[in-house]
């Protein structure tokens, strides 16, 4: 009886250098890189939008504080009727009154970004809106000195007309102001917004 031999031969496998795992593995990281950096560029952009959106919804709530002390110079002068703010001592325009933000001069020591002037006028900040923004005004006479009559403060006067080409402005007289001849006083009023996230804006305005 014959026997069957089978043969088997091992062929040697060559040996890898592993170059194909390590090009991946360089690819892998690089993804991953790609990817964070991805997610925040999205985050800062996301920011920076969110934050764009706070200070133009503050700077808008700004026109509700230029309204109030717009509001505030008009009640005050009718409730001063018959007084004249260029030769009356005892008219309210001619007293600094801090506490609802109203300074008879400009002054110089007076840091309108400091949290310590605003607080002194807390009586001109209104309730948060719905957006959650918080409005006060200071208004300031534009006067060298304080605590005098407009004759005598060396006070900063609107001319008595402006011609826009197209649109003519009346004159203080015209408009039935008391007047000595010099125009109208002028006003500045600073106008705080603070909102969500600690976003503030200044907004001002020059009225007579």
């Amino acid at each position: 009886m014959s026997r069957l031999r089978h043969t088997v031969r091992l062929v040697p496998c060559s040996r890898e250098g592993g170059a194909v795992l390590f090009i991946v593995l360089i690819a892998l990281i690089a993804i991953m890189l790609t990817a964070a950096s991805l997610t925040r560029s999205v985050d800062t952009n996301t920011m920076i939008a969110g934050n764009l959106a706070f200070k133009q919804s503050a700077t808008a709530s700004a026109d509700s504080g230029l309204e109030r002390a717009i509001t505030w110079l008009h009640e005050t002068d009718d409730a001063n009727h018959g007084k004249d703010p260029f030769v009356d001592a005892d008219h309210s325009f001619n007293h600094n009154n801090v506490s609802v933000g109203y300074y008879s001069f400009v002054d110089p020591n007076l840091d309108l970004f400091a949290d310590a002037t605003w607080a002194a006028s807390a009586g001109t900040c209104a309730a948060p809106d719905g957006a959650g923004n918080t409005v006060c005004y200071i208004i300031q006479r534009m006067c060298r000195t304080a605590e005098q009559v407009l004759s005598e403060a060396d006070c900063l006067f609107s001319d008595g007309e402006i011609n826009t080409s197209s649109m003519r402005v009346k004159s203080a007289t015209e408009a039935g102001a008391k007047t000595t001849g010099n125009g109208e006083p002028m006003l500045r009023v600073t106008v705080r917004v603070v909102g969500p996230r600690n976003t503030s804006s200044y907004v001002q305005a020059f009225v007579y």
